[in-house]
């Protein structure tokens, strides 16, 4: 088995390694986009020293990216912004092609100074209530912005052109945005529960314009939309990220942070996920983030991001990639697409060496994720979206060492799984007497057939042709049968004490019930028919003259 994975690895290795003098094979308007984000904190509670840790580490960042002459962006904590140390190093050391930000943690001496009251422990603290703006009134919010954007062009004689965090509300968004023109931000990957912080079904990679109800909810319409491109952070796994924790309480990390052994830290790892980005089909683009925030310290990040950023600037180098600011990307992103455009991330190489490939489709209006594992075959993930879904911490301030962002669930792979029952929606074979197999497929041809459209083909183990088709508001699945008494079904099995979101099923319409917000499906093609129980199946999709297809619009 050793000998496999090292095997595996190393064709992996080389593969890569010949791509990289390669021609892009993508379309020039469908460029691949790599931002470099530092967040800056001034201390960190958790750390011996940190101060002098943290800063060292910023120098060491700033060396290391001025070594290539890569634009990377540097957003800061206000306790870090006000720091006369951090200010003399940026103004110095700082090359021209690099932006400064504003990374918005909130902090003691940046609530203080909006005459507001500290409430925690150390003058800045991880807890969801405190460090960030959910935890604050919308009317506080933006004294919070105003302290902040007023030091940072007494500092810098202009204002801050992006802002990132873990999160940051709808609220604060729209009004840094009106107020003081930031034209790019950045959230957390897709987790649950790490560091307290849920955020669960959203736009998975690349970047969506929020909803003015709720910053994690892609805007479908201008009424709605937050002209501020949210980019998506850390670069997660394709592949196993999703499930990483399951049957826990909180996920783990499987991302391009450097500071993490098996992923960022690890050069095969890393030539596994540039190769996602760089050599798949992506629709309007692709994008990473690289990049770490200081609390890490140098000593931990070194390693990984020297390995990171040869490999970064051979693709660069070879015009396969874009390095830029997160400011001049969420301005060509402004520029080129008035609504969120479909993109897609394709994994279809196993870092593992298991037989797992995996493909994500995102638009405006959902996202969805198609799984291999060898010839099994399911959709892991699909999740609606609706701009009318409100933030519990719209109007109000949330409570609580955690946050929680969902979207719309149609099938969630990882809350309703255990290790022993993984959900998915399957494609099965309807037996003569009317029971179901599940099928198994061979290896699946990915193609961008226009767009804003991905196709998906593969065969089953009887040769009978099958075609996933990703449109911007609908899902399409087809079957080009060997013969015509062939039957097949989509049918959807949870684990038995799943908690579903689904109220009735009509013939043409799943309606379902989240966290007090309506909303359905309507099949456009096909029948559903609700099953009997959990351990028989949730609901079937059955296709007409061969074809399913799903509205994924919600209707107003």
């Amino acid at each position: 088995m050793k000998l496999k994975r090292c095997c595996f690895l190393l064709s992996l290795i080389c593969a890569v390694h010949a791509d990289c003098g390669a021609q892009a094979e993508y379309p020039s308007d469908a460029p691949r986009i790599i931002n470099i984000v530092n967040f800056i904190r001034q201390t960190d509670y958790r750390l011996e020293n940190s101060d002098s840790l943290l800063f060292e580490t910023v120098r060491e960042q700033i060396a290391l990216v001025n070594r290539y002459g890569f634009p990377a962006t540097f957003l800061f904590q206000y306790d870090a912004l006000i720091n006369p140390s951090y200010q003399e190093l940026m103004k110095t050391r700082l090359a021209p092609n690099c932006e400064i930000g504003a990374w918005w943690e909130i902090t003691q001496p940046h609530v203080e100074a909006a005459g507001l009251p500290w409430r925690g422990e150390h003058s800045w603290v991880s807890t969801a209530n405190v460090a960030f703006t959910t935890g604050y009134t919308p009317e506080e919010r933006e004294r919070l912005a105003d302290v902040y954007m007023a030091k940072f062009k007494e500092i810098y004689g202009e204002y801050p052109k992006s802002a990132g965090s873990w999160f940051i509300d709808s609220h604060t968004l729209a009004y840094m945005h009106e107020k003081y023109g930031i034209v790019a931000s950045c959230n957390c990957k897709d987790q649950i529960g790490t560091d307290g912080y849920t955020l669960w079904g959203g736009y998975w990679n690349q970047a969506y314009y929020p909803s003015r109800a709720n910053a994690y909810m892609p805007a479908q319409t201008d009424e709605y939309r937050i002209p501020v491109p949210v980019f998506r952070m850390l670069g997660s796994d394709p592949i196993y990220q999703y499930d990483t924790g399951l049957g826990r309480r909180s996920q783990g990390v499987i991302s391009l942070e450097p500071v993490y052994r098996e992923s960022g830290m690890s050069e095969a790892w890393v030539r596994y996920f540039l190769q996602s980005v760089v050599d798949r089909p992506s629709l309007a683009f692709g994008y990473a983030q690289a990049g770490q925030e200081n609390s890490f310290t140098w000593q931990a990040m070194q390693k990984g991001l020297e390995m990171q950023f040869p490999l970064l600037d051979s693709l660069k180098r070879a015009n396969r990639i874009r390095l830029e600011t997160l400011g001049t990307s969420g301005a060509w992103f402004g520029e080129r697409f008035r609504h969120t455009p479909p993109t897609a991330v394709v994994t279809l190489a196993d870092i593992r060496g298991e037989g797992r490939k995996t493909v994500w489709f995102n638009s405006r209006y959902y996202r969805a994720n198609l799984l291999w594992e060898g010839r099994s075959f399911r959709f892991r993930d699909i999740h609606l979206f609706d701009e009318r879904f409100e933030s519990e911490y719209l109007n109000k301030a949330g409570v609580g060492e955690q946050f929680l962002y969902f979207t719309l669930p149609l099938v969630d792979g990882f809350l309703w799984s255990t290790p022993d029952e993984r959900a998915g929606l399957r494609i099965v074979k309807i037996g003569s007497d009317g029971t179901a197999t599940e099928t198994s497929f061979d290896d699946p041809v990915v193609e961008e057939t226009a767009p804003d459209v991905l196709s998906i083909t593969c065969r089953d183990g009887d040769a009978n042709i099958f075609r996933i088709t990703f449109r911007e508001d609908c899902l399409e699945v087809s079957c080009e049968p060997r013969s015509t008494d062939f039957a097949w079904a989509l049918e959807l099995k949870t684990a038995r004490d799943a908690a579903l979101p689904f109220r009735s099923m009509e013939e043409r319409r799943i309606s379902a019930e989240f966290r007090d917000f309506r909303y359905s499906v309507t099949c456009l093609e096909g029948t559903v028919r609700q099953g009997r129980d959990a351990a028989d199946y949730v609901l079937r999709l059955a296709p007409s003259e061969n074809r399913l297809s799903l509205g994924m619009k919600m209707e107003h």
